[in-house]
């Protein structure tokens, strides 16, 4: 057995896990390069080699936050549209949902469409929502397109037509005819066959303007890891948690928007704890997700780009993509973020951050603005992280702050660890209150870099008497990126098929073939509404429509909190395969605590303790059970053990705290 890699690219860091036959082997974190991302990825992958034969590696498995980049930076290709004849104006007028300070702005300016109103193209045909052919296609229409795509110099096509997922022979035939022209072409029905025009329009537009993008990046990275002497395949984790091959991923790009926060949330669900709350805190963004009975919440749509975040799935917070992804809450929350003073001289943090260039004051790389680090700094909460830390520039930022506030440098330190703290808060209750979920029965996994010194904090304020940091929890979405199996989801819409065997086996196979296996696992489930109503709810397949009636009214109450029972339809049909042969990844051994002294002691400050006061500093080495305060410093993060709070070593490798006087 050879040696696998995972590797996460984020807004500040980029972290490298070498995993071997006897679990983790080294770690490695990084300042990303945004530049060029090949390039961190090169220095990571390299360090965490060490003296391993790169020949020894048989796998590389990569987060990626290319594809959400490139929508939130308007750096993909020019995409053309092309639909039925008479529907050209669905994605040039689009929707929009006024949000938090967009609501009262008289002067409000909507987001420019996905698609300039001149790249939309019409072709003659139309088929009925059940599949019926109401005008045969028009060849010559495809190619009056085709030929002005071509003369406009788009490379990039979207093809969409009304009702393909009911009937996809139009579609299929325009995209063969625009392929004769265009370089790129992307279909609905090859993409994401399910209802709903405007989201299944945009999902395949996001796809066509990613997709040259990825499949570039991807083919340099290939090249670049075989230059160090890596041949060994290259796989991307799908928005889903699932893993494909890099070719998959380039073909169904849309599919890995979300392909960075899902790994993380496969690491806190690997705690064996049946109901977590996963918290990542990295350098520029903290994200939450609820996982219960030990599986991650599954959303079915999201949104990417726009305003209101808490999560982004307001309709109308940019643009909606129709693909599965782990349903995650996401705020400008992290380490690098920029702490500053507003027009009527509040304190405010985030969401801009200082990123790996120039970074927190403390890196010494030319920033000078204060950042959340640089408070955990000055606080005596950190002393050392991958790269050296100077104190004074620390302290000079805080300073900046302080002045304006008439306060110490301590209380305005301490003001910030407070404010982000309440901003990454705010995350976790998207996923557990706004949801009808008690967090009071979690536990919160907290990891990334900057998590562990705040879980704690964020805990506390819902009343969470747990929180778990798993080992490497520095690392842990790279590491989470090796636990994920080859995998990957397909769908098709079809209201109370007749035959729904013939179509989840159809779907299973095209799936598998996608994958390249032989030996599958199929897990199915089917959308399900009350005649007559728009929305639906996915609840797990049975061949008794009383089973599925009885599972639909439960979730729609555990969903709405409403009960109730009336006639049920049947939209979309969907299935998950997976490689049945994918081993586990070895967990890594853990020396046991030896519960021995404290490796040293430093000031840090604790309001609820009087101030500063002197607390222990322990490695997960040294650590049996210890009260807090202290403070437990790990291989890229450290855990801050507040006052009131245990913090203890388990065998698995993780620090657990738990709240005194918690049952």
């Amino acid at each position: 057995m050879g040696f696998a890699i995972g590797v996460d690219v984020g807004g500040t860091f980029t972290d490298v896990v070498l995993s071997g036959p006897g679990g983790v082997t080294a770690v490695a974190k990084c300042l990303s390069t945004h530049d060029d991302p090949i390039a961190g990825i090169l220095t990571g992958v390299t360090r965490a080699l060490g003296s391993v034969d790169p020949a020894q590696v048989t796998r590389v498995v990569h987060a990626t936050t290319l594809a959400t980049n490139a929508v939130l930076e308007r750096t993909g290709a020019r995409v053309a549209f092309v639909t039925t004849r008479g529907f050209r104006a669905a994605v040039p007028l689009g929707r929009y949902a006024r949000v938090e300070e967009d609501r009262y702005d008289l002067r409000f300016t909507p987001p420019p469409p996905p698609v300039a109103p001149g790249d939309c193209f019409e072709v003659d045909e139309r088929v009925s929502a059940r599949g019926a052919v109401l005008r045969p296609l028009d060849p010559a229409s495809v190619r009056r397109a085709a030929a002005e795509i071509t003369r406009r110099g788009i490379t990039s096509a979207a093809v969409c037509l009304l009702h393909s997922y009911a009937e996809p022979a139009h579609e299929r035939r325009a995209a063969s005819i625009l392929r004769e022209h265009v370089p790129h072409v992307v279909a609905s029905c090859e993409i994401w066959p399910e209802i709903r025009e405007y989201e299944r329009a945009t999902t395949t537009i996001m796809s066509a303007y990613i997709g040259p993008l990825m499949t570039s990046y991807l083919s340099r990275l290939r090249e670049r890891l075989a230059a160090i002497g890596i041949s060994a395949p290259v796989h991307v984790m799908e928005s889903g948690g699932g893993v494909v091959s890099a070719e998959l991923a380039a073909r169904r790009a849309v599919s890995t928007i979300e392909s960075g926060p899902a790994a993380g949330v496969l690491a806190a669900a690997g705690t064996g704890l049946p109901d977590v709350i996963s918290f990542d805190m990295g350098g520029t963004t903290a994200k939450a997700c609820a996982v219960r009975g030990g599986r991650p919440e599954i959303t079915h749509e999201f949104h990417v780009g726009g305003k209101g975040s808490f999560g982004g799935r307001r309709a109308g917070t940019g643009v909606p993509i129709k693909t599965p992804a782990i349903d995650l809450a996401e705020v400008g929350a992290g380490g690098g973020s920029l702490a500053w003073l507003d027009p009527a001289g509040a304190l405010r943090v985030g969401p801009r951050s200082a990123g790996s260039s120039p970074g927190p004051a403390c890196y010494g790389l030319g920033g000078g603005e204060p950042t959340v680090t640089d408070a955990d700094l000055v606080l005596g909460y950190l002393s050392s992280a991958s790269i050296p830390l100077s104190a004074s520039l620390a302290a000079k930022a805080l300073d900046r702050l302080a002045g304006p506030l008439g306060v110490s440098r301590e209380e305005a330190a301490h003001a910030v660890h407070e404010i982000v703290n309440a901003s990454m808060a705010a995350a976790v209750h998207v996923v557990t209150v706004q949801r009808g979920i008690d967090p009071r029965g979690f536990a919160l996994v907290a990891f990334g870099g900057a998590g562990p010194m705040h879980a704690a904090g964020v805990a506390r304020r819902f009343g969470i008497a747990t929180v778990v940091v798993p080992a490497h929890c520095g690392v842990a979405s790279a590491a989470g990126l090796l636990s994920g199996a080859l995998s990957t989801d397909r769908v098709l819409s079809r209201l109370d098929a007749g035959d729904p065997e013939r179509i989840f086996a159809d779907l299973a196979a095209d799936a598998a073939a996608d994958l390249g296996l032989a030996e599958v696992r199929v897990t199915r489930s089917v959308d399900v509404r009350f005649k007559g109503q728009s929305h639906d709810l996915t609840v797990d397949w049975s061949e008794s429509r009383e089973k599925l009636a009885a599972r639909f009214f439960a979730k729609y109450a555990q969903v709405y909190g409403i009960v109730q029972q009336g006639e049920i339809e049947l939209v979309s049909y969907r299935v998950r395969v997976t490689d049945a042969a994918t081993p586990a990844t070895p967990a890594t051994p853990a020396a046991p605590g030896s519960g021995g002294d404290a490796e040293g002691r430093r000031r840090a400050y604790f309001p609820e303790a009087g101030g500063w006061v002197d607390v222990p500093v322990h490695t997960r080495r040294t650590l049996g059970r210890v009260r807090g305060p202290a403070i437990v410093e790990d291989a890229g993060s450290t855990i801050v053990v507040p006052p009131g709070w245990l913090a203890s070593y388990e065998v698995s490798g993780a620090v657990r705290l738990t709240l005194e006087g918690a049952a």
